[in-house]
């Protein structure tokens, strides 16, 4: 059985990030058997970024996941083992959310060999990263994963990306104080580009199970 591993780095269950998500498992099992599909919410989870504990790096111990043991440890271990891998997170001033960037600090540095600055995983796989966003394909300051996508292309091989552009922040605009938006500008984008985006979603995450299956 092979396995893809989705992180889900936004707050929301059933909203922007967590819906491309969906999408992304539903084309992935599409497939049939033989793909197992697990989805992490790294907001339900109770762990801490890199302690600079040194453990990886600890000589003839040396390891190339995570030795800190809390809520995260099994998940950096199902990702050792795993044969595709998915990061999702909305985008928050420019930025992943704090949660998905701890969470790369524990997947990353133990990757990282202080002896020749090398990149090395427990296995390559391949890797989708998913941002959801309030900006537009022309404006926006998004900085998607940042340093952090070059040590996943390092370790794992060159990610593909998907992005979905001004989308909704909440369901009823008028609740809040976002005037500087215009729902109706917002609404008209997300008639033309959500059900695609989601397509799009579903169609990557068919494509990784198919890979997958191809090459076992």
């Amino acid at each position: 059985m092979k396995k893809i591993i989705i992180i889900d780095g936004g707050p929301r269950k059933n909203f922007n990030t967590a819906s491309m998500l969906q999408k992304f498992a539903e084309g992935a099992s599409s497939v049939g058997e033989g793909i197992e599909v697990k989805t992490v919410r790294l907001y339900g989870l109770d762990y801490k970024g890199c302690m600079s504990c040194m453990a990886c790096k600890i000589k003839g111990k040396a390891s190339n996941v995570c030795k800190f043991r809390d809520a995260l440890t099994p998940i950096l271990e199902d990702i050792a083992d795993a044969d595709g891998l998915v990061l999702g997170s909305p985008i928050y001033f420019g930025d992943v959310t704090g949660q998905m960037r701890t969470f790369l600090e524990r997947l990353t540095f133990p990757w990282l060999s202080y002896n020749d600055y090398s990149m090395t995983a427990p296995k390559r796989m391949p890797v989708a990263l998913v941002e959801t966003m309030n900006g537009t394909p022309e404006t926006n300051n998004s900085q998607g994963y940042g340093s952090m996508e070059y040590c996943i292309k390092s370790a794992l091989g060159d990610p593909e990306r998907l992005i979905a552009y001004n989308t909704y922040q909440v369901k009823n605009y008028d609740r809040y104080e976002l005037a500087g938006f215009s729902e109706e500008a917002k609404r008209k984008y997300r008639d033309a580009h959500w059900e695609e985006d989601l397509q799009k979603a579903f169609e990557a995450g068919k494509r990784m199970a198919e890979n997958i299956m191809r090459a076992s």
